[in-house]
């Protein structure tokens, strides 16, 4: 991968030469409908998200908390298509060429044309990362060759239940990040311990320079905040998409004030830092 085109590493290092860990906002797409996505889209760079990860819908979801669950039905019910996911990366990449998109789901959806033409649909449509929830490493073939060939980071997860001896397979073959998952359960309103959080972003930091970022459970600008003190960045997604919930076609502006108090906690260790 060309690293001057790398949207990720780039935005990572300039959070860390800013000071402060990078913000990483998720919403589904085409929640409520494939129309009203765009402008959350828009409203999360506006609040000051760093990276977006974008869901694909799907209907089985097994990691994903009743938030997103009822995001993905009520993507589904709306009738969004792998196509229009496409689409929005696309149009998304056009209107914010230096902000890195992540797509983040479930093997079916992107397997069921095969690795090539997904990791051949996120080059030609921008999309800089892609992470795929219950495709474990050991099934690496599956997608990740395709994806490292045309340029596409493969972010790979680690969780609480990751020990030493399994980390080096999780790790192999990552890139762009690692994105932490901080408990052994769903997203949603359930928190891991700081210190727990503090001693797993320790060990990872350890066995690999990818930047780590930490997610579920992460829902106030308070949390994100303590968050950041210790990983790479943060991950912010079902208190985001309640907000699409609750507003619908009309969430945008309540999603990018929500986003810019998170934005501004980070911003926080800027301050801390120059003192």
């Amino acid at each position: 991968m060309d690293i001057q085109q790398d949207r990720l590493a780039t935005r990572f290092a300039a959070c860390k030469a800013q000071g402060r860990a990078a913000l990483i906002t998720f919403v589904t797409a085409g929640d409520p409908d494939v129309a009203s996505t765009p402008a959350i889209l828009d409203a999360l760079v506006e609040g000051g998200a760093d990276i977006i990860e974008l869901g694909m819908p799907f209907t089985d979801p097994m990691a994903d908390g009743p938030a997103i669950e009822l995001a993905n039905l009520r993507s589904l019910g709306s009738g969004t298509k792998t196509k229009d996911i496409f689409a929005l990366a696309a149009d998304f990449r056009a209107r914010h060429p230096e902000t890195p998109l992540v797509l983040m789901g479930y093997a079916n959806p992107m397997l069921v044309r095969g690795g090539d033409w997904f990791a051949d649909q996120c080059k030609a449509t921008g999309v800089d990362g892609v992470i795929c929830v219950d495709l474990p490493p050991e099934e690496d073939a599956e997608l990740g060759p395709a994806l490292r060939a045309a340029g596409v980071h493969f972010v790979r997860l680690a969780t609480p239940t990751t020990d030493a001896a399994r980390l080096p397979t999780v790790l192999r073959g990552a890139s762009g990040f690692v994105y932490y998952v901080s408990v052994a359960g769903i997203t949603g309103k359930q928190q891991a311990a700081q210190t727990n959080i503090e001693l797993a972003v320790t060990k990872l930091k350890a066995a690999t320079d990818l930047p780590i970022a930490v997610g579920f459970g992460v829902r106030t600008p308070d949390q994100a905040a303590a968050i950041g003190r210790i990983a790479n960045g943060v991950v912010v997604g079902s208190a985001i998409v309640d907000i699409v919930g609750s507003h619908g076609s009309a969430a945008a502006p309540f999603v990018q004030q929500f986003v810019a108090a998170l934005r501004g906690a980070l911003n926080t260790q800027i301050r801390e830092t120059a003192a």
